[in-house]
């Protein structure tokens, strides 16, 4: 060997030496001190201002907001230029009104159509109306007859004709008489020959005619009474009965053809106001086709304050816009705000009222001051919409004074004062881990690092405030072990953690399921595999070391001996309890 070679060799060892001898420190070092290398902080005392930023946009405080309140989607024909001083009653922008225009044309012909409609009902109506009445009038007029020949039948013909009768008959008796008596007489001066045979026969024969009658006066008063009485009694109570239906009939009709003409002229009326009404609101949309400014202002474009998330295509000729879409900013005077969106995390720190230092990218060296004027009640919907697992919150900062050089859409950043100390104790966040759910640090006493329970009070993502627990000039681990805290919190589960009240709660419902458990176990069935209820029943039944030999000698099966065993218990799940 070269004595160059032995000199790299000697060299070459006693580096493996140093390095063991560092190496042995280090163990030494740990078994003897702490075994946590790592950063640490010297607590501090000193002025703490709790505070968070957030990014927003500059907004006019008071300003008109221009829309679109033309239906649908309709497209730009004319726009003022962005940055115009307006005036009142100034053009802003300009839609097609085309498709309005045509579609107001046709409406108009629907209206007279209408309107025609409704004319030719109304006098449909008043026909109507005036057929019914006359109907009724001459239905009332018949039955006014009917009743009037039954009244004059009982009270005038039929004891007219009865009168008549008697009288023909009494008439016929005396006829009969007279022509009796003129024969007796005609016999005696025919047997004393002073008439002739002749004469004789005409007497005999002129009685025998009177006795006829008399006979045919009586049979004509029996069959008025037993027969054409009863017969034209019939017949006019019937034409009375007919002619009181009849009314009925025309009085009901007459009802029914006039409810459905005034029925018929409501609808006509409905149709013709709805049609009106059509072109009514097509004028008006017509009109609103043309936006003019409400006050004074400078025009702002709505599409310039977007970004970010939300582009848009900016505001110009034949772009379309739909209804109710923001198109022009009108600022009201000089006051501003400043729009950000605070996360839930910060929530509970901020309050109306706060303080707030605001600085402008487009002013550099400007630092502006403003309070916190409102806050969501509800996340933003539409950072919901872009990333569901983000929640922000619209929160509104009022900016002090009138200041010109602020623009709407300008971009800014405000850092919220939610507390100012002026001496506090204070550690860097990641310094403070959660033992048991329990703040802790971990401060050097000498020798080693031993964990400390702490009161925490606000951060302001950096430093955090420490009420209590710790003081001035100790020293404190930044990277607490996470194995210490990791192993805590799985061996104690929440329902451990939880109150008295609460724990017996879950005490008691356990037991409940497991004697329900239990009866569903008596009931079932003698058919059920064996195996799988004794394996269930002793592993319900044993005791926690007992469970996790078994779950090892599962671990430590074959797949098809575990594969076997999920058979089983599948088997047994299937056919459940006995019925």
């Amino acid at each position: 060997m070269s004595k160059t070679n032995k000199i790299y060799a000697i060299s070459g060892a006693a580096v493996v030496i140093l390095i063991m001898l560092l190496t042995a420190g280090q163990i030494w070092k740990g078994k003897s001190g702490s075994d946590i290398n790592g950063p640490t902080y010297k607590v501090k005392r000193g002025p703490l201002s709790i505070s968070f930023v957030v990014s927003g946009t500059v907004r006019a405080r008071e300003q008109a907001v221009i829309k679109s309140e033309v239906e649908g989607r309709t497209t730009i024909i004319y726009v003022i230029p962005e940055g115009t001083r307006v005036k009142k009653g100034d053009l802003l922008i300009e839609l097609d009104a085309s498709t309005l225009t045509d579609q107001k044309i046709d409406q108009e012909i629907s209206v007279q159509n209408a309107e025609a409609s409704y004319i030719s009902a109304k006098e449909n109506q008043a026909v109507v109306e005036n057929q019914a009445k006359s109907d009724i009038d001459l239905a009332k007029l018949t039955l006014d007859f009917a009743k009037q020949d039954l009244e004059k039948y009982l009270s005038g013909e039929y004891p007219y004709q009865l009168d008549k009768s008697e009288a023909d008959i009494k008439l016929a008796e005396e006829e009969l008489t007279r022509a009796n008596e003129t024969l007796k007489w005609s016999q005696k001066l025919y047997e004393e020959k002073y008439i002739s045979q002749t004469e004789l026969q005409a007497d005999e024969l002129a009685a025998k005619k009177k006795e006829l009658d008399l006979e045919l006066a009586k049979k004509s008063k029996d069959l008025l009474a037993d027969y054409t009485y009863k017969r034209n009694l019939a017949q006019l109570k019937s034409d009375v009965s007919q002619a009181e239906m009849a009314m009925e009939r025309t009085e009901r009709k007459a009802n029914a053809s006039v409810i459905q003409a005034k029925a018929e002229l409501k609808a006509r009326e409905s149709e013709f106001q709805r049609q009106k009404d059509k072109l009514q609101k097509m004028e008006d949309q017509l009109a609103k086709t043309r936006i003019y400014a409400p006050t004074d202002g400078q025009v702002i474009h709505a599409t310039s304050t977007r970004g970010g998330h939300d582009p848009v295509e900016p505001l110009d000729v034949g772009r379309e816009v739909q209804e109710r879409e923001e198109l022009i900013y009108l600022p009201a005077g000089y006051s501003s705000k400043a729009d950000v969106m605070v996360h839930e995390s910060n929530l509970k720190k901020i309050s109306k009222g706060l303080p707030a230092i605001i600085t402008v990218d487009a002013l550099l060296g400007k630092t502006l001051y403003g309070t916190i004027a409102t806050i969501a009640p509800l996340p933003d919907p539409r950072s919901m919409w872009i990333n569901p697992d983000l929640k922000v919150y619209s929160t509104e900062i009022y900016i002090d004074g009138n200041d010109t050089s602020l623009r709407t859409g300008m971009s800014c950043q405000a850092e919220i004062i939610v507390q100012q100390y002026k001496d506090a104790i204070y550690v860097p966040m990641q310094a403070v881990t959660r033992i048991n759910n329990d703040p802790t640090v971990y401060v050097w006493n000498g020798s080693l690092f031993q964990s400390r329970t702490v009161e925490l009070g606000l951060d302001n993502s950096k430093v955090i405030h420490i009420l209590n627990g710790l003081k001035e000039g100790e020293i404190v681990l930044l990277t607490p072990p996470l194995k210490s805290s990791a192993t805590e919190a799985q061996a104690q589960s929440l329902s451990e953690k939880s109150s008295d009240g609460l724990q017996e709660k879950i005490s008691q419902n356990l037991r409940d399921a497991e004697n329900q458990l239990s009866e569903d176990s008596n009931q079932t069935s003698e058919t059920q595999p064996a195996a799988p209820k004794r394996a269930r029943g002793q592993f319900k039944n044993a005791s926690p070391e007992q469970r996790e030999a078994m779950r090892k000698k599962f671990e430590q099966m074959s797949p098809e001996e575990k594969e076997k065993l999920r058979q089983e218990h599948s088997i047994s799940q299937q056919e459940g309890p006995a019925k």
